[in-house]
């Protein structure tokens, strides 16, 4: 899709007709935002506002105003942040452990969103800070932000019908063996007897994990992880349901001497451009902890 974007809006070049309705659509835009932008005349064709039931030609330019200006909802810290892709519409960042991606309580003000809000402001970008997705405190990798406010229910979406895809690394306890892909479908459900956890219930939320072992030994399994649903710690959980939890976590399985904290890594995202149409593959290699200990694990060949 040809477009150009002169802050706070972006102009599309037209390639084939459609309705300005049904264009909003495609971006899955809510009802009440398509009124907003009626009733402000925040959208344009070839620098003239018309009626929604409009038809775009080829050729035409259509100009909407695409960025909201910042909220203020998470005061910036300022810390570096780790970003693995930017353009003017989509940030990717790779979360360090012990963050969480968004503060609890506004409060405080640790957060990844909040660092992220500091780096907006470094830039000159008067924009909010919108999340996609979330990983626990203590995982790290891949973390999504959408800059552009007029994209981000096409991204929820994607994300909802998984054509946002996640893959994770995990050291789990225990010997695995072979190079099959494996599914675990049990549903997720809270635990009523311990507020943080989850777990295993037939009275849960439909969740499926495939997993697939890459190295191993006698005492420990390196698994890369694909998620189906995204229950709330889903591959924590699922994993610790079938004999093997991950090392390090003391939520689902015990502590360790080798690391501090859970070994997983988002260390993949897969995802369509939502405006470019792009197929996009981004890969973050996993931190320092979790490489050392995969190091000294075999790989299966």
């Amino acid at each position: 899709m040809n477009y150009k974007v002169h802050y706070p809006y972006i102009t599309f070049i037209i390639h084939s007709p459609i309705s300005i309705e049904d264009f909003f659509h495609t971006f899955h835009l809510s009802k009440k935002t398509i009124h907003l932008l009626k009733q402000n005349k925040d959208y344009t064709v070839n620098k003239r506002f018309v009626s929604s039931s409009t038809i775009l030609l080829k050729g035409d330019h259509f100009s909407v105003k695409a960025f909201q200006e910042n909220d203020q909802l998470y005061p910036p810290q300022y810390e570096d942040i780790d970003i693995i892709y930017e353009d003017e519409f989509l940030l990717v960042v790779n979360k360090p452990p012990f963050l969480s991606v968004f503060p609890d309580n506004l409060s405080h003000t640790d957060s990844l969103a909040n660092r992220v809000s500091a780096y907006y402001q470094q830039c000159g970008y008067n924009i909010p800070v919108r999340y996609i997705h979330r990983l626990d405190y203590e995982t790290t990798g891949l973390t999504l932000f959408c800059k552009c406010s007029f994209i981000q229910p096409l991204m929820d979406y994607q994300l909802s019908i998984k054509e946002i895809q996640r893959k994770y690394l995990a050291i789990v306890k225990g010997k695995l063996t072979g190079y099959k892909q494996h599914s675990i479908c049990q549903p997720i459900g809270r635990d009523r007897h311990h507020n943080q956890r989850m777990i295993v219930s037939s009275s849960g939320k439909r969740a499926c994990t495939y997993y697939q072992c890459i190295a191993t030994n006698q005492d420990l399994s390196v698994v890369e992880c694909t998620l189906d649903t995204g229950r709330k710690h889903q591959i924590r959980v699922h994993m610790s349901a079938i004999g093997h939890p991950l090392l390090g976590d003391c939520l689902y399985g015990e502590k360790s001497h080798l690391m501090n904290r859970q070994a997983l890594h988002a260390f993949q995202l897969i995802f369509t451009h939502p405006i470019t149409k792009e197929k996009m593959t981004l890969i973050c290699h996993p931190p320092v902890d979790m490489k050392n200990i995969m190091h000294s694990i075999d790989p299966i060949l």
